[in-house]
């Protein structure tokens, strides 16, 4: 007899939200199982790469799909000069081998961060940003790491001057966004200044003028908005789920057990049926975009983390918000920020819903790195836990733990390469 276990999810990795619900203790087969219904098949195409839209404009930024600003961010994307030591690009931590994040728990850059770097794949079709939401934009959230001294710990005169002096940097920066401001003197335009947490930049950043400081912001905006042309070619390719619907959608019965084992059919059994986590991870990236608070543990060392209402906050009073002024979006466009949740007891301890897509490349997981494993992941939903702040969102239903393996199988089933060309993979300087 098959120990019958309590199942729960939300938002981190798996909302199941139905309660009193007990699975069959055996599972069949994927030959023996009954035929998908219409009401599965069309909830398996929703999920199916296949119905992914196109990638949808980004407005706040004007040259988002040039290829001359995704030329300009994939060299800074991999260069490592645009840290305070020199050693730490954006790829530090997105590495594409390791499905553009870093195997890490807790991102490592000129420091330990508090929590872990998502992955890259298919973001560009995110509203919001980072585990809190705290960009609403890819360019907004490129610059962050720049100036964190936990990252790449650097400056914005540090930055622009690399720019500026660099033949080749400079060239496809002033072909892209018009002439640099003439950094020359460097008594005007310091070496390392910036609004930073190191003093000495801090100071340096206040003695410059007020037009000096805009000039060199402009420039580290537009920095930010390459880097994001260049994410945005990141996009998510098929994975044998994929292989298994279109499949399944042309009736071909010999490719759709070629493209699945009968335990990853069985989990998909689960996940869209019985497990009830399409709740959450819904649609063709598998996440509903939103934030929840699954009452993942502290990490150690760390302190309560509140999650998506810091992040609501801090967007909202950012300089590089979609309504400011270095955005190119017209108010209109930007109706996320505008309409933005700030309830705290509704928000606080929530954490953004990360893809599924490419979810077996991507451990550990959740935003601090709390579980090695994508087993110990699921594990965290057998039971309820009670949430360090706020209150879980979590519901009760009981899974056989061989049923447990079987979504982990189905899990394993969503791994399959970027589409993006072979050559944006690499620096284009090696």
């Amino acid at each position: 007899m098959k120990l019958t276990r309590r199942w729960t999810g939300a938002g981190g990795l798996l909302l199941l939200a139905m309660s009193g619900i007990t699975l069959a203790a055996d599972q069949k087969s994927a030959a023996d199982s009954p035929a998908w219904s219409e009401a599965e098949i069309a909830t398996l195409r929703s999920l199916w790469i296949g119905s992914l839209p196109p990638l949808p404009p980004d407005p706040s930024n004007a040259v988002a799909d040039d290829p001359r600003a995704a030329a300009l961010g994939q060299r800074m994307f991999f260069d490592p000069r645009f840290s305070a030591n020199g050693e730490i690009a954006c790829v530090s931590c997105h590495l594409p081998e390791k499905a553009f994040t870093d195997g890490l728990g807790r991102a490592q850059g000129m420091g330990t961060t508090k929590r872990g770097a998502p992955t890259l794949i298919g973001a560009a079709y995110n509203a919001w940003f980072l585990w809190d939401g705290r960009s609403d934009s890819q360019w907004s959230q490129a610059l962050g790491p720049l100036e964190n001294e936990l990252e790449h710990g650097g400056s914005r005169t540090r930055y622009a001057h690399i720019l500026y002096s660099d033949p080749v940097y400079h060239e496809q920066y002033e072909s892209l966004f018009g002439a640099l401001p003439d950094l020359s003197d460097h008594s005007r335009f310091p070496d390392n200044a910036g609004p930073v947490s190191d003093k000495a930049a801090a100071a340096a950043w206040q003695a410059m003028t007020e037009a000096d400081r805009e000039a060199v912001t402009r420039v580290f905006v537009n920095m930010g908005k390459a880097i994001a042309a260049y994410e945005r070619l990141i996009l998510p390719g098929p994975a044998p789920f994929d292989h298994y619907v279109e499949a399944l959608l042309a009736g071909d019965d010999q490719a759709m057990q070629k493209a699945l084992e009968p335990d990853a059919v069985a989990g998909l059994r689960v996940f869209i049926g019985k497990g009830n986590c399409i709740n959450c991870h819904n649609g063709p990236l598998f996440t509903n975009y939103g934030f929840q608070n699954v009452g993942v543990p502290i990490a150690e060392g760390l302190g309560i983390d509140e999650g998506r209402y810091r992040g609501a906050l801090e967007v909202v009073k950012s300089e590089f918000n979609c309504l400011g002024k270095y955005s190119d979006a017209g108010e209109n466009d930007c109706a996320e920020l505008r309409f933005v949740q700030l309830s705290r007891d509704e928000i606080v301890g929530a954490f953004k819903v990360p893809t599924l897509r490419n979810v077996a490349d991507t451990a550990p997981y959740t935003h601090s790195g709390e579980y090695a494993t994508l087993a110990e992941a699921i594990e965290h939903y057998d039971n309820i836990p009670v949430a360090p702040i706020g209150y879980t969102e979590l519901f009760t239903i009981r899974v056989t733990d061989n049923e447990l393996q079987q979504l982990e199988a189905f899990l394993r089933s969503l791994s399959g390469p970027p589409v993006i060309a072979p050559a944006l993979l690499r620096s284009p300087t090696k």
